[in-house]
């Protein structure tokens, strides 16, 4: 990144700026502020900074979707979307009191429907997106049909519908053949040169210049493109996107060129039949817009996988660079965590000892990281090992930063120096407690759900004899035994029960005697060669709990069936872990790279013989499977953890028993190998499968053959939740990472797990994008079975519940403090929490700092008078957002609008004094926010939308889907 400000992204602002101010018709867009914010922050001069206030108040320079980046569609989380959609917006209103009205999605591989009910809900008027299937592209484009108000959410309908534009074939980039030279055209400014620009200004490959002989020739070549797109869209107005990736480090040269050939070309408009003019995103909408047309409307259906011709199927990236998803989703995890936690802290504990502006910082640095993640080329896998690496260690170091906040907030709020504590970071498994027999451990446990919660956390111990005690000295329940990774720690895992928003404090001490943890017993079974198994008559081990009871086939060591032991149904189950074998050699045919999947042939199983180890106690069995490539083989090549929960009487362990919990271990994989674990049931699925666009909402994926690469172009994101099922019951996957899922036959899912891959192509080698990733993976997948009603009942709170499983810390207590009981009672944690109901979901608690003024007016004024605050954060506004889970009819009783008395919701946090409601990203009053309305047949009339209607009182209803923001603020502050 760096690297790219350096060489690039510096040069474009720098030169952009400078020759717009030569030209009052110039015009530029801008999309990712994280770029734009580097300039700003390092390189811009007070006179750039100058010019770049009057290029915005003159609509020479237009910001378009404002985000930090151009973020993924497929494989991205609503909450990260949102998340780096408003870490950008608040910069540009702050600094200049501007706010994104237009989008320019065009380069996202694939188009999810949760993106246009996004811009809709952040105050857009109009979306552009270009990269969709290539065949759906040519037949939208011959029949006129590029253009539609897109209604992305069902439920949301044309309450948030967004007039959506996508590009004709020749997409974002200017065509760059010219008839008349074998030069190209059009790109003046060649390609940017890493790391220095050349000295004398020649770049390589700068465009053949315009001259006074030839600029009838590339008038008419311009003219003749123009009139064929012309002929694909609806009115008379063609949007010609000058440029491409990486273009405008070198502005002058390329504004002159085209002030010259945009002039020639106006000046014989009458033989042309063509007037050109420079235009911003904006100004192209509002030409359509003021054709006062009636625009065809497009349902909830999205457009994913994306193919660019017969074999390049872009459905790799689902599932490229799988520890990088893995991270990126637990950084943004504990970002949700660290900001209720912080934001509770500061209204609980004003006068409090940990600095407010640092503690800002520490939440910043990993905002900033999760936000840059979402790119297009980020979170996808579709990067270089080296900004693999950028992206890895800022969301580390945020997630380091984050884990100190959280300890010394603890630190600070348990009086912990009187008491002798010390805190160290949050907990990571790798970090266990140390095995100090004398010094008393506590398990600091905070729940950042909006809910209560029971389940299990794990903690690494060294000793096989435990005891656990709550803040009031009770025994917890809690199971310890062999751990699976390692041999010489144990697993603890801890029963907690924690309200929603609030944190519990365990006391773990090596304790050999009658209230210690059940200890797990372990059987092993002898390995079997599952190609000469008996099936006739086989013999099968039941592991069972209150909801389940799963059988093991013990000729093969494989699942055999899973019967849900309230209707009693019983779905023959049966996991397999298999490859697709790649070509990795253009010269042979289709190669599949860190976008592209192109398999030879069917995936191949991989095992021919399985191991099998029951490690059972009274709070869970553990089922550990390792697979092996035969009999005789030493080490084994994949690995699936079952587990199974129960809870004991007087817990509510309705969501714990409900889920089989898996942990595959996948790694290092053979070359040009994509590692799939298929689970087969005899469910009559129709090969139907459903899978989520972004966690937001579900997406119907009948299976389609097609001519070629039918494997491939059958391949969907999971984000969170993938599901098939009969006319009784449902199977159900929820994910902490995104994968590639497909229903490869009736009755079956598979999920992508892991690819390791080389290639020839001369692209990918010159960018480095082979994706030879030699890592071992351990991604969790929870199943949920049962009938329609009772997943649906369960599985977004569960998918929720995996997103944002408990942040665990420790803290020690050195010496003996027989006092410990009584000090424990009296700072007993049980704050009070911010609970809210089952089909709803507080997306977000957040305090932003942002320092502009939520009346429009003044903080316009402000700018303009240079009395914008500069200085503290400010720490009285908090933001506030409140998502609806369920679609209308999904359900009947958790579909119903939900009435929320927000004063009520945030009492735990102080006297609620004041709210305010806002657009998705917090810049616009909703109040005052006027979008477009589109003229479509459903509604004739066109004018201005009016989105929510709100009272002023601290009630609020929120219907499904509904995601309503606000700034709420508290007395005293």
């Amino acid at each position: 990144l760096q690297e790219s400000m350096h060489a690039y992204a510096a040069n474009v602002y720098t030169s952009v700026v400078e020759e717009l101010m030569k030209g009052k018709q110039r015009k530029f867009i801008a999309v990712e502020q994280e770029f734009f914010r580097l300039w700003w922050d390092s390189v811009a001069t007070d006179t750039h900074k100058q010019q770049v206030h009057q290029l915005l108040q003159e609509g020479q320079l237009e910001f378009v979707i404002g985000g930090q980046v151009m973020h993924d569609e497929a494989v991205t989380l609503i909450g990260d979307q949102i998340l780096q959609l408003t870490e950008g917006h608040g910069f540009l209103y702050e600094t200049f009191g501007i706010r994104p009205q237009f989008s320019w999605h065009v380069d996202p591989f694939g188009a999810s429907a949760t993106t246009p009910t996004l811009f809709a809900l952040a105050g857009f008027n109009a979306h552009l997106i270009s990269r969709i299937d290539y065949d759906l592209k040519a037949d939208m484009q011959k029949n006129k049909k590029l253009q539609f108000v897109w209604q992305g959410s069902p439920s949301l309908s044309e309450r948030q519908e967004i007039f959506t534009h996508v590009m004709d074939q020749y997409s974002y980039c200017t065509p760059s053949q010219i008839p008349f030279s074998n030069r190209s055209g059009f790109y003046w400014n060649g390609i940017a040169t890493f790391p220095d620009p050349p000295k004398d200004g020649v770049y390589p490959n700068m465009s053949l210049p315009v001259t006074d002989t030839n600029l009838p020739l590339y008038a008419k070549t311009m003219v003749a493109n123009i009139k064929e797109r012309a002929a694909w869209f609806r009115t008379s107005d063609v949007l010609w996107p000058w440029g491409c990736d990486k273009q405008f480090f070198n502005a002058s040269v390329q504004y002159s060129n085209m002030d010259l050939l945009l002039d020639y070309i106006n000046k014989h408009s009458d033989e042309l039949g063509v007037t050109v003019q420079y235009a911003t995103v904006g100004d192209y909408f509002q030409a359509v817009y003021s054709r006062n047309l009636t625009w065809e409307i497009r349902d909830s259906q999205d457009f994913l996988p994306y193919s660019t011709e017969p074999f390049q199927a872009w459905t790799g990236f689902y599932t490229s660079r799988s520890t990088l998803k893995g991270i990126a989703r637990r950084a943004s995890s504990l970002l949700y965590a660290g900001e209720s936690f912080f934001a509770q802290y500061v209204q609980k504990h004003p006068a409090s000892s940990v600095c407010k502006c640092r503690a800002l910082k520490q939440l910043q640095s990993l905002r900033w990281a999760v936000s840059e993640v979402q790119h297009h080329d980020g979170i996808t896998g579709t990067e270089s090992p080296k900004v693999k690496d950028m992206y890895m260690n800022n969301l580390m170091y945020g997630m380091f930063n984050v884990k100190k906040l959280m300890a010394s907030i603890i630190f600070d709020m348990n009086n912990a120096k009187k008491n002798g504590e010390v805190y160290s970071s949050a907990y990571n498994k790798d970090s266990g407690i140390p095995g100090n027999t004398n010094v008393d451990q506590y398990v600091v446990v905070y729940n950042p759900l909006a809910w209560n919660i029971t389940t299990f956390v794990t903690v690494s111990v060294s000793n096989l004899e435990m005891s656990v005690y709550d803040e009031l000295g009770h025994s917890v329940p809690a199971q310890v035994q062999s751990s699976v990774e390692s041999h010489s720690t144990y697993d603890l895992y801890i029963l907690v029960e924690i309200s929603g928003l609030s944190y519990r404090k365990y006391h773990v001490k090596p304790f050999p005697g009658k209230k210690s943890a059940f200890i797990g017993r372990s059987v092993k079974y002898k390995r079997k060669d599952v190609t000469r198994a008996d099936r006739q008559s086989p013999q099968l081990l039941p592991v069972v709990n209150n909801c389940y009871q799963v059988l093991f086939d013990l000729s093969t060591n494989l699942m055999h069936s899973v019967t849900e032991r309230e209707t009693n149904q019983t779905v023959q189950m049966t996991q397999e872990f298999l490859e697709y074998h790649v070509n990795g050699d253009v010269m042979k045919g289709p190669i599949s790279d860190n976008y592209l999947f192109a398999p030879n042939s069917s995936a191949v199983p991989v095992s021919k013989a399985v191991g099998l180890e029951v490690v059972s106690g009274y709070l869970m069995t553990e089922i550990r499977q390792y697979f092996y490539s035969n009999v005789t083989a030493q080490d084994y090549i994949y690995a699936v953890y079952t587990r199974m929960y129960a809870a004991p009487g007087g817990y509510d362990g309705k969501l714990l028993c409900h889920r089989i919990e898996q942990e595959y271990r996948v790694g290092p994989l053979e070359l040009n190998r994509e590692a799939i674990l298929r689970t087969s049931t005899n469910l009559n699925t129709k090969q139907l499968l459903y899978t989520d666009n972004n966690g937001y909402q579900i997406q119907k994926r009948p299976f389609k053959a097609y001519v070629n690469n039918t494997v491939a172009r059958n391949y969907y994101p999971m984000v969170q939740t993938a599901y098939i099922e009969d006319d009784t019951t449902r199977l159900m996957l929820l994910a902490e990472r995104a994968h590639g899922v497909s229903s490869q036959g009736n009755g079956q899912v598979e999920v992508m797990l892991h690819r390791r891959l080389w290639n020839n192509l001369q692209w990918d080698l010159n960018y480095n994008l082979t994706l030879n990733d030699s890592s071992v993976v351990h991604p969790v997948i929870w199943l949920i079975l049962g009938t329609k009603a009772v997943t649906n009942n369960l599985y977004r709170t569960s998918g929720l519940a995996l997103e944002h499983r408990p942040v665990v810390m420790f803290g020690a207590l050195s010496g003996d403090k027989p006092k410990l009981r009584r000090q424990l009672q009296q700072n007993s944690v049980h704050s009070s929490s911010v609970t809210v109901p089952p089909n709803l979901h507080l997306q977000t608690l957040s305090i932003p700092g942002w320092r502009y003024s939520s009346n429009h007016t003044e903080q316009v004024n402000n700018l303009r008078m240079g009395k914008q605050k500069q200085g503290d954060a400010d720490f009285s506004r908090v933001l506030l957002r409140i998502r609806h889970l369920y679609e209308v009819g999904e359900d009947p009783v958790l579909s119903q609008p939900v009435i929320v008395n927000l004063k009520s919701l945030l009492r735990g946090l102080g006297s609620l004094m004041l709210v305010e409601e806002r657009s998705l990203t917090g810049t616009w009053d909703v109040n005052t926010l006027k979008q477009w309305k589109w003229k479509t047949a459903q509604y004739p009339s066109k004018g201005f939308s009016n989105s929510t209607e709100t009272s002023g009182n601290y009630i609020v209803t929120v219907h499904p889907k509904e995601i309503r923001t606000f700034f709420v603020y508290f007395q005293g502050q």
